[in-house]
């Protein structure tokens, strides 16, 4: 009874992870039709972002609300900016060609970021105030991410047999999670940007000849979903520890999968497809095999699309050829 409790929880904390990614991926989606690949590679450098921060602050602020918000707040900007630019200088040129240009593009961002992150650079200051070794990229290397959060048993029920162990990482992280999610949802249906957004996904020609600024907009989506993702990456690292330059891959090819679960474009089929997806991924680690963690997003990809194409929560729409 413990254990399957104890899974419960360790399957909504990862599930709360992928949402956080996948809804940058469906906001993206339904203001562009596009699906942005390098979505989780964004997440990546926001990991990488947040290790800086971390590491400049030093371990006496770690472990503090400042320390926690230093590390979540610059990282999240910095990938919104990140955001921005990829969307400015990559996508808006591409606007109206073909969807596989962008596409194609999206995919070569991603290596562009992935692999990029993989060279060793750095510089050296001799003297004065900033004096000592600077990196640029990370290199190749695995690093253990800091504890931003210290690792403390809040909750511990049964025996040494039979328990379940609750981390207060694991409620921080969750109660961070959700706030994020529910102010995103407040941001769509409370505010003028929100429904220039509903607006510009609708149809963004029409859009713009009602006034509405529809650059803006769509880079203004391309930063709240980066800054999701870079949130979603620091919660990652928290729970994991290890970071590595190819480590958004899987977790975005496994954020949009839950997309496509949910229903492409649907805030609410993303959040309800991660954390099915998270539960799933970790029933099956638990009672089969951890070699099986990967595939079985796939598989629960290709069950869900052999009975509903649409996904969960989203809707078959003719199209004009």
């Amino acid at each position: 009874m413990y254990g399957l409790l104890q899974h419960l929880i360790n399957g909504l904390a990862v599930g709360t992870i992928y949402a956080l990614v996948a809804l940058g991926y469906t906001m993206v989606y339904g203001v562009l039709k596009l699906i942005n690949f390098a979505h989780g590679d964004v997440m990546m450098v926001g990991v990488y972002v947040g290790y800086a921060v971390a590491f400049l602050l030093g371990r006496q602020m770690l472990g503090s609300f400042l320390g926690v918000a230093l590390v979540f707040g610059l990282s999240m900007a910095f990938c919104a900016a990140l955001g921005f630019v990829i969307e400015r200088f990559a996508y808006r040129p591409l606007r109206e060609k073909p969807r596989l240009t962008a596409l194609i593009t999206a995919i070569g961002v991603s290596f562009a970021l992935s692999y990029g992150f993989q060279l060793d650079v750095g510089f050296d200051v001799a003297s004065g105030p900033f004096a000592g070794h600077w990196q640029i990229l990370p290199g190749a290397s695995a690093r253990a991410f800091p504890e931003v959060i210290p690792h403390v048993e809040w909750l511990t029920l049964g025996d040494d047999v039979d328990s379940v162990i609750l981390w207060n990482w694991q409620i921080i992280s969750f109660l961070i999670a959700i706030a994020l999610m529910v102010g995103l949802q407040l941001l769509v249906f409370r505010t003028r940007f929100g429904r220039a957004m509903r607006a510009v996904s609708h149809d963004h020609r029409v859009a713009g000849l009602m006034g509405i600024p529809v650059d803006r907009v769509i880079g203004g989506t391309f930063m709240l979903g980066s800054a999701l993702a870079a949130s979603a990456g620091i919660l990652y690292a928290i729970k994991d520890t290890k970071i590595e330059p190819l480590m958004g891959v899987m977790v975005g090819l496994k954020a949009f999968v839950a997309a496509v679960i949910g229903g492409i474009g649907d805030v609410k089929g993303a959040l309800v497809g991660a954390l099915a997806l998270g539960l799933c991924e970790e029933f099956v680690v638990a009672y089969s095999s951890s070699s099986w963690r990967d595939a079985v997003a796939f598989m629960f990809l290709i069950v869900v699309l052999l009975v509903r194409p649409e996904g969960l929560f989203g809707r078959a729409q003719a199209e004009k050829v």
